[in-house]
């Protein structure tokens, strides 16, 4: 017997209103009497999760790593999830960031009510930024979702034709964002499609699909869980997660989620923005995971990477103002398109730098990235400035191909390669700085610190020694957008020791 009473007495309590309200709680009340009502589930199986914002190419859909197991334990009434799964390369491409991933790596992430926290070993570590999307993914859920529509003051519902097929969309909002369901002619919930702010893809589309439904102990369950996170315009994939669930059970006994003391405090750390000397007009910003250089010019600066998110680059920005008050701005450059090295692009953008990036990013930055009025969940300074920047008015491009780019004042000269043969990216891009015997890489190389251990060297780092021998290039220090500054030599002797 199926359990509806739950959601039958949610619905009950809904106040009265007009006729389209009353058709919300009848297709409400038909999927709960069809799909269940539990308190909270427990699901299982294998599949594929991607590292979302890490392509090969703008082009590419993100990279997949096997599953070899998947469970997670969703409590409607706490409010809590538990997540893990352990993943390995398989036989997926090692192509985009984040491969090729070494053995198998446990994960497991956790959410009560406005807390969110992963485990490393035995370890809590905090992660407050994840707390929003993790507690959206309940409410995203099938059974969620019909719980919190139920909940809802704004619910309404329209019966559609989608290719070919009767279905009816239920929509309301929940925790600040609009969440659209598709119910189909069996009452199952197929679809839950939202937005979440992302840095490069502004309102990003967040979107799971049910099919393969099975009756687990007197409650229909998905067999299959397919989710999207990416924009369609110029990338119809964007697939992120694939679940084949094998067990699913109902009214689970969860154990309670306690919220461990140094996560309960936990709040998102404030941008920290050093600066150090490297040479003449020149400056490393670091602080944080993510750094940038400073090059002064006769009448302008440039900024090579502009990572994570706006309040990093408006501290970046603040420092070199400090350092170099009276110069603009006028170019910035962008190592590759992942995510985490190019959030921060749009500040630039919205002060009216110029972006000097790989050839092959021009499509997707044109018509997505840096489309200037497609940020309603987190609006920053460029989707605030409209109309003053009109779509096809931004930004400015100096566009890097085969041959390199050299940007130059007549004097202090700065040269810009492409990467090639690299399997993290496709867009990647290296600055050199000859007559300071400088090079500025991302991902490739990060110089670690004074008496730690070296590195392991890395398909990235071959990849990097290699181009600097054909390309010829004159260099005595690495500075990378991870970790610290480190001689050519320490590099050369960690190659040749393979």
């Amino acid at each position: 017997m199926r359990r509806t009473l739950p959601l039958l007495v949610a619905l009950a309590t809904l106040p009265a209103g007009p006729a389209a309200a009353q058709d919300v709680e009848s297709v409400l009340q038909a999927a709960g009497k069809a799909m269940g009502a539990p308190s909270s589930v427990r699901y299982s199986g294998t599949g594929w999760v991607a590292n979302v914002g890490q392509s090969h190419t703008p082009a590419d859909d993100w990279p997949r790593f096997e599953m070899t197991a998947y469970s997670r334990t969703i409590d409607y009434d706490a409010r809590s999830s538990r997540e893990t799964y352990t993943r390995r390369q398989g036989d997926y491409p090692a192509l985009g960031g984040g491969t090729p991933l070494v053995g198998e790596q446990e994960r497991t992430l956790l959410t009560s009510g406005d807390h969110a926290w992963t485990l490393r070993g035995s370890d809590a570590v905090p992660q407050p930024a994840a707390a929003d999307v993790r507690q959206l993914d309940i409410w995203t859920s099938p059974h969620g979702f019909l719980r919190a529509a139920a909940a809802a003051d704004d619910a309404d519902a329209v019966d559609v034709v989608l290719e070919g097929r009767e279905l009816t969309i239920v929509s309301f909002t929940a925790m600040g964002h609009r969440l659209n369901g598709t119910i189909n002619e069996d009452d199952l919930v197929e679809r839950v499609l939202t937005w979440v702010a992302h840095p490069v893809l502004g309102d990003m589309i967040y979107d799971h699909r049910y099919t393969g439904y099975q009756d687990f102990g007197g409650v229909m369950f998905p067999t299959v869980i397919h989710s999207h996170q990416g924009d369609p315009r110029l990338n119809p994939g964007h697939n992120s997660m694939e679940i084949t669930v094998t067990e699913a059970a109902a009214d689970v006994d969860a154990e309670p989620l306690a919220v461990p003391d140094n996560v309960q405090g936990a709040t998102v750390p404030p941008v920290v923005v050093r600066s150090t000397q490297m040479a003449s007009g020149v400056w490393r910003i670091y602080g944080g995971s993510h750094h940038s250089v400073a090059i002064e010019f006769a009448d302008f600066i440039a900024v090579v990477e502009a990572p994570q998110n706006e309040a990093r680059s408006l501290a970046v920005i603040a420092e070199i103002r400090r350092r170099v008050p009276d110069k603009p701005i006028r170019y910035v450059v962008n190592t590759h398109h992942h995510a985490d090295h190019a959030g921060g692009l749009r500040t630039y953008v919205a002060q009216s730098a110029t972006v000097i990036t790989h050839e092959a990013n021009h499509e997707f930055y044109d018509a997505v990235f840096f489309h200037p009025g497609t940020r309603a969940l987190e609006p920053d300074l460029l989707s605030g400035r409209m109309p003053w920047f009109a779509p096809n008015r931004v930004p400015a491009y100096e566009l890097v191909g085969d041959d390199g780019y050299t940007l130059t004042d007549g004097e202090r000269v700065v040269n810009i390669h492409p990467v090639l043969r690299l399997g993290h990216a496709g867009t990647m891009l290296i600055v050199h700085l000859p007559a300071e015997r400088i090079l500025i890489n991302a991902d490739l190389y990060s110089p670690p610190a004074p008496g730690a251990d070296p590195p392991a060297v890395t398909a990235s780092m071959r990849s990097l020694a290699q181009n600097i021998e054909q390309l010829d290039l004159d260099v005595a220090r690495h500075v990378g957008v991870h970790g610290l500054v480190g001689s050519h030599v320490d590099f050369m002797r960690l190659i040749d020791g393979e």
